[in-house]
């Protein structure tokens, strides 16, 4: 008799009374494994979630371990005819370095850079159809100053447009040299304009006649032997950006003028308005603290420093009643620890900075255990808006010290602190793979207990069998007595 037929031969629901039992025995031990499981779940879900918001508070304290970048500089520009702020549009816009002394220019753009320019003739070429040369030969395009050329085969008989896109498509012009055709609608027919845009005076370009051909003269400047010039073109030199600085001139190859003030760049992007007298008027630059950059830095540190305690807070909370569940890590004493840690760093010295602490800038703990710049005077000394803002007036780059000094700056050492947690084999990242490890092994216990219940299911069932096959047996016997017992009275 198959196993799967038991309860068969007696009428009883043996079949029943197996999955009854096994279930009695199954329920309580996988009641205890999804239960553990999702303890282990729950806690490891905890981590990830605080490991990963540790590492964006880490990411967040890098940009505040470097004295050089607190302790930026901004660039300033006023112009004539815009409002007063450094978003106006004006002749140039202006950068500083952080190693910039502070200091107040006026400055003016009275030429812009520019590459050399080549013409042909009027009246050499009717239109853009029209022959440039009778026979082949070669022209060479280059910049002396910088050692930049490419060469463009001239063929027998070959128009200007075909000329122009020779040029534009030459092998080796990759330093801007553009060729265009302008038709004038006049007795001047049409002209060939080469432009460059190699800018600064000397950065000339030159069109070599590699075979001294006569009609190539008409569009060349030099001849082979570079000797001989010819004056059949119009040439426009190039030309440096000048401007003048406190009445001082300066000038540069290109637009941009670096280091003319000191550790300042500021590049040219169109002439100084004039007055009336055709004067050029000043603008000007001021180089000065990026206050507003650092205070930015600050209140985005305590912004994500708050965002890390909310999350500790969030995963390590006991439920104030049996319908509000406790957090993931509710108890853990490492989160605590963590926090602990967090808030010892907060409220530490540094010996370094003048300021001292950070309550020094208006940053204190407010009654939940979060930082706050406050708005309101808590203390007397002004309200931490007004102290952060005294502290980047009177003592700017005390601030860095403050944050970046190696061996005490509250930023570095926060930075330390949540490495050691959150780097690979961290403390953090070695207690997620605990639990891990403790799921996987559940795992190993939820398999063997299924092969327990497999061998006790057959148990069962080898015992219930034996249990109906008897049963039928003696209702077989029984049913055969009464049946003699009926025949005798019969």
């Amino acid at each position: 008799m198959s196993v799967s037929s038991i309860g068969v031969g007696s009428g009883l629901d043996l079949s029943g009374l197996v999955q009854q039992l096994l279930e009695a025995e199954r329920k309580p031990k996988q009641d205890r494994f999804d239960s553990r499981e999702e303890d282990l779940e729950a806690v490891i879900s905890g981590i990830g979630a605080l490991k990963s918001k540790m590492d964006e508070f880490k990411s967040s304290v890098d940009d505040l371990r470097s004295s050089y970048e607190l302790q930026g500089r901004k660039a300033m520009t006023t112009h004539p005819d815009a409002s007063s702020d450094s978003e106006a549009s004006g002749p140039f816009t202006a950068e500083a370095s952080n190693s910039a002394t502070a200091g107040t220019y006026d400055i003016t753009i009275e030429q812009l850079a520019a590459g050399s320019r080549i013409q042909t003739a009027d009246s050499q070429f009717a239109s853009s159809s029209s022959s440039v040369s009778a026979s082949a030969g070669t022209l060479t395009f280059k910049i002396d100053s910088t050692g930049d050329s490419f060469t463009v085969n001239v063929t027998s008989g070959m128009t200007l447009a075909e000329l122009r896109s020779a040029v534009n498509n030459a092998s080796g012009n990759d330093f801007g040299i553009n060729a265009s055709i302008i038709d004038t609608g006049t007795a001047a027919g049409a002209k060939l304009v080469f432009s460059s845009e190699t800018t600064g005076a000397g950065n000339d370009l030159k069109i070599v006649n590699d075979n001294d051909i006569a009609d190539l003269e008409h569009i060349a400047t030099v001849d082979s032997t570079e000797t001989t010039t010819y004056g059949n073109v119009t040439t426009i030199n190039a030309t440096n950006a000048q401007a003048t600085i406190d009445d001082i001139a300066v000038e540069s190859e290109n637009n941009t003028f670096e280091n003319v003030i000191e550790n300042v760049s500021f590049e040219a992007l169109e002439l100084s308005s004039t007055d009336s007298l055709g004067n050029f008027q000043a603008s000007t630059l001021e180089v000065g603290y990026d206050k507003d950059g650092l205070k930015n830095k600050i209140t985005d540190f305590v912004d994500n420093y708050n965002s890390l305690i909310s999350e500790i807070k969030t995963l390590t909370r006991y439920g104030t009643s049996e319908l509000e569940e406790d957090g993931a890590l509710a108890g853990d004493y490492m989160a605590r620890s963590i926090q602990s840690g967090l808030d010892s760093i907060i409220t530490s010295s540094v010996s370094s900075s003048s300021l001292g602490t950070l309550f020094q800038i208006g940053v204190s703990f407010d009654d939940d255990g979060k930082l706050q710049i406050s708005e309101t005077d808590e203390f007397g000394l002004g309200s931490g808006q007004e102290m952060l803002d005294d502290a980047l007036d009177d003592y700017y780059d005390e601030i860095a010290s403050l944050f970046a000094d190696d061996d005490e700056g509250i930023a570095n050492k926060l930075y330390d602190f949540v490495y050691e947690y959150t780097t690979f084999g961290g403390l953090l990242r070695t207690r997620e793979q605990s639990f891990k490890d403790q799921k996987e092994l559940l795992n190993d216990d939820r398999a063997r207990f299924e092969v327990q219940m497999a061998d006790y299911e057959q148990l069962l069932r080898n015992k219930y069998i034996n249990l109906d096959l008897t049963v039928a047996k003696l209702q077989r016997t029984g049913s055969a007595l009464n049946a003699s017992l009926s025949t005798a009275f019969f």
